[in-house]
């Protein structure tokens, strides 16, 4: 299996530190909103990649941190004149919300960072200890330059570039590119006791302390979003390095950005989409679906034309499944015949086209080819005659894949009675019968807008509800 590492600018292969196990930092959000479709991009591709491994055979502990203490926390906690604690958790529920409606699989843990103070002051202490860090005034600060490796992960040549930097007449920092650690707290804040000052942390020593405790001094994987490459990550490394005195990761995956009709998503520009929001009209599946359409590396562009060609594309998947699940209600034959057991045969090769995409740096848009590859070859050869382990057998086979990418298997055939579309089928056939075909018409129509297709068939009329 061969990932990009943003590290090296390749791909390399995997190796992970213990046999058997992979241990993943996944960057969560700052729970001061609901989450837009950018945000869903990370959810979405690093829970795939998590179920790859697993799939794989892997035992995968994946944290997921939450920010639930930040200046835009306490700005929103003084407006509403509740606690930053309330606010912190109204947008979790949320946020726990859209990533189920995502399928995306729950994290070993979640550590939130109020949870963890004691921890984040015990590490910026040892870089104090250390020399790594330095305090002003009740604050903390990151010396970047007693950390000779900064920049190595962004590739920013900092040493050519400070002829170019100034320094603010207030600013308490030695250097422009040192960071906060700890800061001190201001009228109105929730703070903590520290040596330093009664204060809070600042951002990039959260994930340190927390990937330290829940995953170890160095972990396999920590990804997120490009936008982190620099300060966030580069930040991290240095912290947790210094340290610990050991590599922080060993592989660095980064998700590109999606952008809005071709421009940057931006509230300014009043393209800033809330997941959801987003999803009253196109459901979670679909914008799974269209997430894991591009490359995790590539740019993606949304748009309601693209998220309807998504949208009839997993469509054609789930047909697939209701065909099946249709034949397989009226077939007749119990087991296979010799050409049916050289189908199986021939279908492994969709499988192995699928594997080879994903262990590709996770090609989701070449894995999902690979599914309408077999999409095709089922449709080609299934056929009312065919029997029910052939048709089971390619079930299985299909949904096997799907649950890789976390695509959930919705159909739902006429054997599952609903007695008021039953009616309205048989009215239709009726009307048929009778040629009126403008009633026929009306049901059909109405039918669709209740979410349901009907087809005619050799075997009889079937419905099914659409995604």
């Amino acid at each position: 299996m061969r990932l990009f590492n943003t590290m090296t600018r390749k791909k390399e292969e995997f190796t992970p530190i213990e046999s058997g196990k992979v241990s993943m930092y996944v960057c969560g959000p700052t729970v001061y909103g609901n989450i837009h479709i950018g945000n869903a991009r990370p959810y979405v591709v690093f829970d795939t990649v998590r179920r790859y491994f697993a799939y794989k055979g892997y035992e995968v502990n994946y944290v997921q941190n939450y920010t639930d203490i930040d200046d835009k926390i306490i700005r929103i906690a003084n407006e509403e004149n509740i606690t930053a604690g309330e606010v912190a958790r109204r947008y979790i529920a949320a946020v726990e919300a859209d990533a189920k409606g995502l399928n995306v699989l729950p994290a070993t843990v979640n550590p939130r960072v109020t949870q963890e103070i004691d921890g984040i002051i015990e590490m910026i202490k040892t870089l104090v200890d250390k020399g790594y860090a330095y305090e002003k005034n009740g604050s903390v600060y990151f010396n970047t330059a007693e950390y000779e490796e900064y920049g190595k992960l962004s590739k920013r040549d900092f040493e050519n570039q400070e002829s170019g930097i100034r320094i603010e007449v207030d600013e308490e920092k030695n250097h422009p590119n040192d960071f906060i650690l700890w800061k001190p707290k201001k009228e109105g804040e929730p703070s903590w006791p520290s040596p330093w000052s009664d204060g809070r942390p600042g951002w990039h020593i959260e994930c340190s302390c927390m990937a330290k405790k829940y995953l170890g001094e160095t972990i396999d994987i920590h990804a997120g979003g490009e936008d982190l490459v620099f300060p966030h990550h580069e930040n991290e490394i240095a912290q947790s390095e210094a340290a610990n005195g050991k590599p922080f990761a060993n592989y660095w995956l980064h998700n590109g950005f999606i952008n809005i009709d071709n421009q940057k998503m931006s509230k300014s520009k009043g393209n800033f989409f809330a997941l959801k929001d987003i999803q009253k009209e196109f459901d979670y599946d679909i914008i799974r679906f269209f997430i894991l359409t591009s490359h995790y590396r590539s740019p993606i562009n949304f748009s309601a034309e693209l998220m309807s060609a998504a949208k009839s594309s997993l469509e054609r998947i789930m047909q697939c499944f209701a065909n099946i699940e249709y034949n397989l209600e009226n077939a007749i034959n119990d087991s296979l015949s010799d050409s049916e057991a050289a189908f199986i045969t021939e279908s492994q090769s969709f499988k192995a086209d699928f594997e080879r995409s994903m262990e590709d740096d996770f090609n989701t848009a070449d894995a999902i080819a690979a599914i309408f590859d077999f999409v095709r070859f089922i449709n080609k050869n299934m056929t009312p005659e065919s029997s029910k382990e052939f048709l089971s057998t390619m079930y299985d086979k299909l949904k096997a894949l799907c649950d890789i990418l976390g695509i959930e298997v919705k159909t739902k055939s006429s054997s599952s009675s609903d007695g008021e579309i039953d009616e309205l089928v048989a009215a239709r056939t009726q009307a048929k019968k009778d040629k009126n075909f403008a009633l026929a018409d009306e049901i059909r129509d109405k039918l669709t807008a209740m979410g349901v297709t009907i087809e005619d068939t050799r075997q009889g009329v079937r419905w099914y509800f659409n995604n």
